[in-house]
């Protein structure tokens, strides 16, 4: 995980609390800096202040969705206001945390990102199932609501590929292939 944030305080906060949950964390100062270690490496998670020195937050989040880079981002900031919340959401930021938080609120939003990851493991695996049961129009169902849930996930591109396939379309296939690549 990394976390970006100008406040050593937050900085310091952040990496104790998830290295107590057994997660591996660096950390970045500056959006500069921040922005350089997105794009040098892969991280699980992002926490990325909005209002940071030499490259805001939501500059960061826009290079690198920009990019291609898909990596989960949960913005944190001291100034919530709705059109920062509806931007950073526009590209793509999972969740919102709003300073001062608390250890326990942190937690809370880790483990709703987790149940939130099984949902979609439990539902990626019941649409395989009727993929292997050649239950093809069931899956296409199935495959489109998550699609709309989650359109950057390259398993679901797969999977509805395969299920056009299936469907002999082997055009929308090839189109959902390519699609898919996009996302890689």
């Amino acid at each position: 995980m990394l976390v970006v944030d100008d406040t050593k305080n937050i900085r310091l906060l952040l990496t104790k609390c998830l290295e107590l949950e057994g997660y591996e964390v660096e950390t970045a100062s500056n959006g500069q800096e921040g922005y350089e270690k997105i794009c040098g490496g892969a991280y699980h998670l992002v926490f990325l202040d909005i209002k940071l020195p030499e490259l805001s937050g939501t500059e960061v989040l826009r290079r690198i969705r920009a990019r291609g880079i898909p990596t989960p981002v949960i913005i944190i900031t001291a100034y919530p206001t709705v059109k920062n919340a509806i931007e950073c959401t526009q590209l793509g930021s999972i969740a919102y945390l709003q300073k001062p938080f608390t250890a326990d609120r942190l937690r809370a939003v880790l483990n709703q990102l987790a149940a939130e990851a099984q949902e979609r493991r439990a539902g990626s695996e019941e649409i395989q199932q009727l993929l292997d049961a050649h239950r093809y129009r069931e899956a296409l169902d199935r495959l489109k609501g998550e699609l709309s849930r989650h359109p950057d996930s390259t398993l679901l591109y797969r999977m509805l590929a395969e299920t056009y396939e299936g469907l002999g379309d082997s055009t929308s296939a090839d189109q959902f292939r390519k699609a898919g690549r996009a996302f890689e």
